[in-house]
Formats: structure tokens, sequence, C-alpha cells
């Protein structure tokens, strides 16, 4: 029994106990899930690990791990961030697609208000760890980059297919910012640019392979977010062909200029082309399935790129 007689009447009852004691479990474990798909958690992960690759092929001699474990949680806390905003500004558009309709926006399991709350607590958490633990450099590039995928990004995805475009600029920055965060910040660099082109190009291929398989459930909201006014045709899938087949001479040139080993450079240009030819069966084919199947191999070819950058360097 507990003090000044609340919950008595579960005494000597073990199983209403139990049934109490499950229910408040439930609350928390559901509210925890809509946290997570507020802040995209798995696509959170995704760009960190980018980050992370990109501060362990910038660092030299011993890797200092407390300040690549600060680069991933200030990393992770400012992607989690936009993805919030991104499902704030689009809440009510994500009540007409059926792969958003259950976010917790959506089904006004979180209010408008925490909503907010908890973007703005993890954005300024983010950015004030990478400027802090990192440098001023790192800290105000990862402002920037939230600013430009609320901002520039999200309120252009119902109003034009540039949006892929804009929205390149913010998602190639996490290997950029985890190669700036291992530096002193005095400069960008040759080598963090390079690593930011090859995640810029690779997202063309990658965002619109997976535009072509929701195609239909993106309409639902009036994104027409595939390159060609067309939709789901060959001069989208000849624009699919033709930035997967930009990767192959990108991809090679951390081979061509030091940055990494003969063997690292076979290995990324033999994924580069399997990846082309993946694009390749779309331009042909133009079906749901083979832009299936380039989207997840979208999902492959940029980890294994990195890590042969890594292991190479």
């Amino acid at each position: 029994m507990l003090q000044n007689g609340r919950y008595a009447e579960y005494e000597g009852d073990p199983g209403a106990i139990g049934i109490k004691q499950a229910s408040v479990w439930a609350a928390v474990s559901g509210k925890i899930s809509d946290y997570a798909i507020f802040t995209k958690c798995r696509l959170a992960s995704l760009v960190v690990f980018s980050s992370g690759i990109g501060y362990l092929i910038a660092s030299s001699g011993a890797t200092d791990w407390h300040k690549f474990a600060w680069l991933l949680l200030g990393g992770f806390l400012v992607t989690a961030a936009s993805d919030g905003f991104n499902q704030i500004i689009e809440r009510d558009l994500d009540k007409l697609m059926t792969r958003t309709a259950n976010r917790p926006l959506p089904q006004r399991r979180m209010s408008l208000t925490e909503a907010y709350l908890v973007a703005f607590i993890l954005g300024i958490s983010g950015i004030v760890i990478l400027w802090t633990f990192m440098n001023p450099l790192c800290g105000f590039l990862s402002g920037i980059t939230l600013l430009t995928y609320v901002f520039g990004y999200t309120p252009m995805k119902p109003l034009s297919s540039w949006a892929v475009f804009v929205g390149a600029f913010p998602g190639a920055m996490a290997p950029m910012l985890g190669y700036i965060a291992a530096g002193s910040g005095n400069g960008i660099g040759f080598y963090a640019w390079l690593l930011f082109a090859i995640q810029f190009i690779w997202q063309f291929p990658h965002f619109w392979a997976i535009a072509w398989v929701a195609d239909e459930d993106y309409r639902k909201a009036g994104f027409h977010l595939l390159p060609s006014g067309g939709g789901r045709d060959k001069r989208s899938a000849s624009l699919i062909f033709f930035y997967t087949f930009f990767l192959v001479p990108l991809g090679l040139l951390p081979w061509f200029f030091g940055m990494t080993g003969l063997i690292s450079g076979a290995l990324i240009l033999c994924c580069s082309l399997a990846f082309l030819y993946q694009a390749y069966r779309l331009y042909k084919d133009c079906s749901v399935k083979a832009a299936r199947q380039l989207m997840f191999g979208s999902f492959f070819y940029l980890p294994i790129v990195q890590l042969a950058v890594l292991f190479g360097k």
C-alpha cells in the first residue's frame, strides 16, 4: 500500500498492480516511440555515421574518442531537430500520405507546443555541443545546415522538384562537418569538399529512387519530387542514370588525389559500376521494382564508399 492511501485499492491484488505497471510502461514506451518517429532516429543515425566517418578520415595519429563521442551526439541532436521541424511544418500534409499518417503530430499524440519545445532544445543543444567541443566553424555550419533544411528544403517540397537540389546541400554536410571537427576549424580543406561532393551527388539517385517508389503517396500531399514533370517516365529515369554515372569518376577522386589507396579505389569503382547498373535497369524498365532495387542499392553504396576511403587512407 502506498503512502497516504494512494492506490490502496491495489493492496493485496498483485494482478491489479501488474496491470497498472504495464499501463505505465506502455505509456512510457509509446512516448519514446513517438520521439523516435518525430526525430527520425534511423535517418539521423545514418547521417551521424557519415559524420563519424569524416572525423575518422581526418584524424591523424591517435583518435580522440572523447571528442568523437561529442561529435556523434551533437550531430545526432542537430539532425533530429531538423527532422522534427520538418514534421512540424508538414504536419497537415503528413495526414494525407499513408507512409506518414501515423506520425505523432497528425495523430495528435504530441501537441504542437511539445513538438516545438523538443525540436528547439535538440537543435540548440546540438549546435552548442559542436561549437564548444569541436570548434566554432563546425557549430556555425551545423546551424546553417539546420536552417537550410528547415527554411529552404522543407517549404519548397510542395512547390518544385528543385527542392531535392536545395535539400542536397544540408544532406551532404555530415562528412564535411566530421572532417572539420577533427581539425582546428581554421578552414574546410579540399578533402572535406571531396567528401561533401560524393554525398551531394549520391543524394540525387538515392532520393529520386525513393520518390519513384513513393510517387503515388507523395502526390496525395501535392509533392512532385521526381525530376521530370511526367513523374515516372524516361526523362526522370535518364536524369537518375546521369547523376549515378557521374558518381563513377567522382568516386575515383579520393584515389586520384592520394586520399586513399589503389585497393580502396578499385572497390569504390566496383560499387559505383554496380550502382550504375541498377540505375540502367531503372532507365530500361521504368518500373517500381527497379527503383526499389536502386533505392536499397543506395543504402549500401555510400557507407561502403566512405568505409573504403577510411580504411584505405
